[in-house]
C-alpha cells in the first residue's frame, strides 16, 4: 500500500530538516518518490510569504 507523508513550512531550512528526520526512518526500498513545491505571495510590495511544501511517497 503507497502512503504519502506532507510537510509544510515557511523556510526551506525547516522543510529540508523534517524531511531529512522521515526520511532517516525509512528504508531506502519503500522510498517511491518526493515532490517538492514553493509558492509565494504577497501580501504588500514589502512583505513576501513563502510556503515550501514537500509530499514523500513511500510503501507501507
Amino acid at each position: 500500500m503507497i502512503q504519502v507523508k506532507l510537510f509544510d513550512f515557511e523556510h526551506e531550512k525547516d522543510l529540508e530538516a523534517d524531511v531529512n528526520e522521515f526520511l532517516s526512518k525509512l528504508e531506502e526500498t519503500k522510498l517511491v518518490d518526493i515532490k517538492y513545491h514553493v509558492a509565494v505571495a504577497s501580501e504588500d510590495e514589502d512583505e513576501q510569504i513563502y510556503c515550501f511544501s514537500a509530499m514523500v511517497m513511500y510503501r507501507k
